[in-house]
């Protein structure tokens, strides 16, 4: 690999973490520089996470999660990144395991304000910052929160943004969760890959896109419960998904199908009015579905759906 892609200078902040009740290992960064997952978040189901950052090696994050599979602790896997790295005083790295044991290293060449903390299931580390509170602000935000770990974790960056965040400035942010036991399926073993590559307020972004994931997660359920002839677990899990994800016409659209479904058509009509009014492909799909038994309505309560639309 070329050293220009090696050593990219990412001067960030982040924080691996691990959460234990709820299986999950994580890892979320944010920096003002272009496409900042791409090289700082590293993170493997059941062995752990890397953040790899400042003037970044990149072959740490890798490295770091090969070197964990071979049973060593995260010390010796520090210990042995930055042994054989000429340059180590100018990197920035965290690692943590399975068990939730950290371990970080910052160089005495980063730029300041720079520095880390380790706690119990986590580290936070931050460099080129405005102020030296920032990864303490951190530590504290992720020590106090609960709910689940992928918010928590962007709850953590917006703390060190709190405090004044990255000396350069806002550009892009990342977030990943993987399983702490894994399945061997990997589809099913990386739970949330988000990235802002490009934002003039990247954690806002990134916040707004874990509430669009976590709708499509009801939507996914939704699928299912439709798939398993659930009208209601469908009408549930649609519903939940519109409440979390309102400006989604995708939703709205699968919503009215479920409250039809489930005999709620006065509740249902305006929502497909709205939707054939938008784009009329809405009602191409309705008859596509209807055609395939998803739109479990009679002939005349069909038309009258298709009737709404022309009515608006």
């Amino acid at each position: 690999m070329a050293e220009t892609n090696e050593h990219r200078p990412v001067h960030t902040y982040s924080i691996v973490a691990v959460d234990q009740a709820a299986g999950e290992i994580g890892v979320a960064v944010h920096s003002h520089w272009f496409s900042v997952g791409t090289a700082v978040p590293w993170a493997e189901a059941g062995v752990g996470a890397v953040a790899t950052q400042s003037f970044v090696n990149l072959s740490f994050g890798p490295r770091g999660l090969e070197l964990l599979k071979q049973g060593k602790s995260s010390a010796q896997v520090v210990k042995e990144l930055l042994a054989g790295d000429p340059a180590r005083e100018m990197r920035q790295l965290a690692v943590i395991d399975r068990h939730g044991t950290a371990a970080a290293h910052t160089g005495s060449r980063c730029v300041p304000e720079a520095g880390h903390l380790i706690g119990q299931q986590f580290s936070v580390q931050a460099n080129m910052m405005a102020g030296a509170e920032v990864w303490p602000a951190m530590a504290r935000s992720f020590q106090n929160s609960s709910g689940p770990l992928a918010e928590r974790l962007v709850e953590t960056l917006r703390a060190a943004q709190a405090q004044g965040g990255d000396l350069r400035g806002q550009q892009s942010a990342a977030l990943l969760v993987v399983r702490l036991k894994p399945t061997g399926l990997i589809w099913k073993d990386r739970l949330i890959d988000l990235r802002v590559e490009d934002h003039c307020e990247p954690l806002e972004e990134l916040g707004r896109l874990l509430r669009v994931f976590r709708a499509y997660q009801h939507m996914n359920r939704g699928d299912e419960a439709l798939e398993a002839q659930d009208g209601q677990g469908a009408e549930r899990e649609n519903g939940e998904a519109l409440r979390l994800y309102p400006d989604s016409q995708e939703i709205r659209f699968w919503s009215a199908v479920s409250l039809a479904n489930a005999g709620k058509l006065e509740q249902a009509l305006p929502v497909f009015a709205e939707l054939f009014g938008s784009h009329p492909n809405w009602a191409t799909m309705l008859e596509r579905i209807h055609g395939l038994g998803l739109l479990k309505t009679d002939k005349k309560t069909y038309q009258r759906i298709i009737a709404a639309g022309e009515e608006r």
